[in-house]
């Protein structure tokens, strides 16, 4: 039983689509222990840095993978993929799913299904990532390493689910990661033998820019998960315990103002009103004025000035 469970959970390292042929009754919540495997690897991968060294060109590239790849989180799995707050070419689409998936957070599909039962079910029992109900650690790395949370939820995604190429990239989510991976030791071999000035080289890329740029844009990305719904001001009495924390809006581009985005989650933009920095929104407004994104939702404002809580109320 052993065996064959780890061999299962090897198989979906390359194919999320491999199932179970028999699950343990009651045993879905447990932590799918050789899936951590890979999660660790790249934790322990940001040590490597003690032998490669910092430069520049490697800290930059960090940088700038950090940023676009956050942004196709935030703009596209969470608020185009998850809630359709804007709407784009099947191309622009595609373009940005892949984008998405070199973030290292599974499919598209996958995303958006779980972040749609989130919404449903948030800060209720059945929330697969509510810090009120399952704890900090729990909310913010447990849920998706867990046997019960593997699945992608189709069922919640149909409209996303008849495009053939987003179904092969939720199948298949670790392709992605892996040509990120290696395209950026390739570089840093080709940068060091054509620019040696710039002091970076293959391990020095693939550390800086895979390992530690992936590993910080998890946690800003599970930090509104965990501490978004426990530390920061609640501007309207939703139903769940959603905040507003100005600091996380700032790391991951925008999603910070969560409580905005419990009240009314179909607006492309979470930052309701001009002060409240939403670097996502603006980016969104880049593009559409490029004609790349277009039908951005506002935020009505009856909504948006509706309902007011007391700062730091608890949830109704």
């Amino acid at each position: 039983m052993i065996a064959s469970r780890i061999g299962l959970a090897l198989r979906r390292w390359v194919d999320s689509a491999a199932v179970a042929t028999a699950e343990p009754a009651g045993d879905a919540r447990a932590v799918d222990w050789p899936r951590v495997v890979p999660f660790v690897a790249i934790h322990l991968g940001c040590i490597g840095v003690v032998w490669t060294g910092i430069s520049t060109t490697a800290v930059a590239v960090a940088a700038v993978l950090y940023l676009v790849r956050m942004f196709a989180v935030t703009a596209f799995y969470h608020r185009y993929f998850s809630h359709r707050s804007f709407r784009t070419s099947r191309a622009a689409q595609f373009f940005f799913a892949l984008l998405g998936a070199s973030a290292v957070q599974r499919g598209p599909l996958w995303w958006a299904a779980h972040h749609r039962h989130h919404h449903a079910h948030a800060d209720r029992p059945t929330d697969c990532h509510s810090p009120t109900e399952h704890g900090f650690l729990w909310s913010h790395v447990g849920w998706f390493l867990a046997r019960e949370n593997f699945a992608t939820r189709t069922g919640l995604v149909r409209d996303l689910a008849r495009y053939p190429e987003l179904r092969w990239l939720d199948r298949y989510d670790v392709v992605v990661p892996v040509v990120l991976a290696v395209s950026l030791y390739a570089a840093g071999e080709w940068l060091a033998a054509a620019a040696p000035g710039l002091g970076t080289d293959g391990w020095q890329l693939l550390v800086w820019g895979f390992c530690i740029s992936t590993v910080v844009l998890w946690h800003a990305t599970f930090t509104i998960n965990s501490l978004a719904h426990r530390f920061g001001r609640r501007r309207y009495a939703t139903r769940d315990d959603s905040r507003n924390n100005a600091w996380l809006a700032l790391l991951t581009l925008g999603e910070g103002w969560h409580n905005n985005h419990h009240r009314y989650p179909a607006a492309a933009r979470q930052g309701f009103y001009w002060w409240e920095v939403d670097l996502s929104w603006y980016a969104l407004r880049a593009l559409a004025a490029l004609g790349v994104v277009w039908g951005l939702r506002p935020v009505p404002a009856a909504i948006r000035d509706s309902q007011r809580s007391a700062p730091g109320e608890g949830r109704r």
